[in-house]
């Protein structure tokens, strides 16, 4: 069964900045991408931050203001004061940086976006230098998959199961959505085959349509005290 990565979707070559790159010199270059943000390499080319819309737009947030912290100023406060006062990539990028690496599963990618509330990751490789990025419509592109594609890798994970009677579990795939049907000898056996379907790649949801012979499950929870 193939499972996509971040090398399936990922966005390459990639624009950046320097870290002395200006003001506008960025600005510009969002315009230029039509992207709303940008990584941040060094000489090297490793990725040290990232820069974007919402880290320019402090410097109109804080025109006219005070440039010093005021008592009891919270910290994102603050922190967009410093920003606004920036020049440069190095004064005005989020660092440090969230990264992933191209062989990275699109749904770790997915999960590492969410929890870091952030919309596009560098990509880099062993020595930490930029090789792409992936953004959240990026990541979408699963759901893109051939349903063709999907059917044959619901087969084929079904198969590695240790469940003998996958063998009789038909799968049929229709915009994403997988349609299971068959009969297997125990109720258990059910769920593992549907959350093994559920696992595979663009699949959007499943469709249990399958029946079993004895309910183990329940059998179980008699025997409880």
């Amino acid at each position: 069964m193939s499972r996509w990565t971040v090398n399936n979707v990922m966005t390459t070559p990639v624009v950046a900045v320097r870290e002395d790159a200006p003001f506008r010199e960025i600005v510009d270059a969002l315009e230029a991408r039509k992207v709303s943000g940008l990584p941040v390499v060094d000489r090297h080319n490793v990725v040290v931050g990232v820069v974007s819309e919402t880290d320019l737009l402090t410097k109109m947030e804080f025109t006219g203001k005070a440039k010093h912290p005021r008592l009891f100023e919270g910290r994102r406060i603050r922190l967009a004061r410093e920003k606004a006062g920036g020049e440069l990539a190095r004064d005005l990028m989020t660092a440090p940086p969230v990264t992933v690496m191209a062989n990275t599963p699109v749904v770790t990618a997915a999960r590492l976006m969410a929890s870091a509330g952030i919309k596009r990751l560098p990509v880099v490789n062993l020595a930490a230098r930029l090789v792409g990025i992936v953004t959240r419509s990026d990541l979408l592109k699963v759901f893109l998959r051939p349903d063709a594609e999907i059917r044959a890798d619901v087969l084929q994970a079904l198969r590695h199961l240790s469940v003998a009677e996958t063998c009789q579990v038909s799968a049929e795939a229709n915009q994403g959505m997988v349609t299971l049907t068959g009969q297997m000898e125990h109720r258990s056996s059910v769920e593992t085959v549907v959350r093994q379907a559920q696992r595979v790649d663009g699949v959007i949801d499943v469709i249990d349509r399958l029946t079993y012979r004895h309910d183990d499950l329940a059998e179980t929870l008699a025997h409880l005290p």
